[in-house]
């Protein structure tokens, strides 16, 4: 076995499951090189409860993707997520003195000024993205540098995050003998995987569904204008159908992936299922109409807060591009439909684009925020100035 500072390495520590994906950098392509998946423990409502626990599937993940590739990694881009993170706009002026050309540490000086704000005790800024610039009171420029000017302002989106939960994640993935090159929000991640650059112009969202959280993210003219958490996830699918029909949740799970659909009216009245038991205890059937019925309200609810959030930054209409799902509550039968139905408009799943030689049967929603993780690491990595003009799958993806 080698160890190569070729290897892009994404680690999505979810709390249902923890995915490792390994891939390599080869003329300007990603080429996939091994995963692994186990079943996460240690956490609690997206959050961790015990570290150990949840370092131990970390290790299990990252040496299953080891041996499949037969190569060593001894760093990672992780993902972070949960109902602690929040998003806001903020903007800052930095004066050039004198005309003159703006310059990449002029940027970089703007940027470091908007992150000067006040935030709780235990909270952190998880990522910065800057969403334009105005040069002498002139607004709207991606990029200003070389342009002659007084004053450059930034407008940046913020993420925000707990402090003490990011450093917990830290904190396993080290007891992993690894270490983190960069922690990155769920759903950027799974946008990342799953948009082309040349998607991203007309007003788009990406949402990532998840067992214990959901998040979202917007961006219209390829700037990030939200990153939410929305409240309702996988998870409270599942108790609804325990709660209704009298199940355990382990059932309760079986049964929605299963039998279950987003959109109730295509089950006719007289279909029926054989519902799980406790051993000792006759089987016993319920309406699968019945069943669709709890999905689908839950569904609607879900779809609602999409709808109010995009409402927020002035985007319920404008999404021109559609919504992408992601994450594992992707997979239910009838999400896109129910989604188009609340949103008005298009809804696809999310899948990764661009990593030669994944595997078929992996071309799954849940598997996106791994593959955009590794992509984010590729870009981290790479030393290759990735122009727009670039015609390599990897340009396309990472700039």
């Amino acid at each position: 076995m080698s160890t190569t500072s070729s290897l892009a390495v994404g680690l999505d520590a979810g709390s249902r499951y923890t995915r490792a994906v390994i891939c390599k950098l080869e003329n300007d392509r990603m080429r996939f090189l091994g995963c692994g998946m186990v079943e996460s423990k240690g956490w609690q409502k997206s959050r961790i409860t015990d570290q150990q626990a949840v370092s131990h599937c970390i290790l299990d993940a990252v040496q299953q993707a080891e041996s499949m590739a037969h190569t060593l990694v001894e760093s990672v881009t992780a993902s972070f997520g949960g109902l602690t993170v929040r998003g806001a706009s903020t903007r800052s002026k930095y004066e050039l003195g004198r005309p003159r050309e703006i310059s990449q540490p002029d940027i970089n000086a703007a940027l470091k000024r908007a992150s000067r704000v006040q935030m709780a005790e235990d909270r952190m800024i998880l990522q910065m993205v800057p969403q334009d610039f105005i040069v002498d009171d002139m607004p709207g420029y991606r990029d200003p540098r070389t342009m002659l000017a007084y004053a450059l302002e930034a407008n940046v989106y913020m993420i925000m995050a707990s402090l003490a939960e990011h450093s917990a994640l830290v904190g396993a993935v080290n007891q992993a003998h690894l270490t983190v090159d960069e922690t990155v929000f769920d759903a950027i991640a799974s946008f990342y995987a799953s948009v082309l650059p040349e998607d991203r112009h007309e007003g788009i969202a990406c949402l990532d569904i998840g067992s214990h959280s959901s998040e979202l993210v917007v961006y219209y003219d390829d700037a990030l204008q939200l990153a939410a958490t929305v409240p309702i996830c996988g998870d409270h699918f599942t108790r609804d159908i325990a709660h209704v029909l009298r199940v355990s949740a382990e059932h309760a799970e079986l049964v929605k992936e299963e039998y279950g659909s987003a959109v109730a009216g295509w089950t006719s009245d007289n279909s029926y299922i054989e519902i799980p038991v406790l051993e000792g205890r006759e089987p016993r059937e319920a309406s699968r109409k019945r069943l669709n019925e709890i999905i689908e309200a839950r569904a609607q609810e879900l779809f609602t807060m999409v709808k109010k959030e995009l409402a927020r930054v002035g985007m319920q209409r404008a999404l021109t591009s559609g919504l992408v799902l992601t994450g594992g509550g992707a997979h239910l039968h009838g999400m896109c439909d129910i989604g188009e139905h609340v949103l008005g408009c298009q809804v696809r799943l999310g899948l990764g684009i661009g990593l030669q030689d994944w595997p078929a049967d992996l071309d799954e929603p849940s598997w996106s925020t791994a593959i955009g993780l590794a992509m984010y690491s590729a870009r981290l990595h790479t030393q290759v100035n990735m122009d727009r003009q670039s015609v390599g799958m990897l340009g396309r993806i990472l700039r």
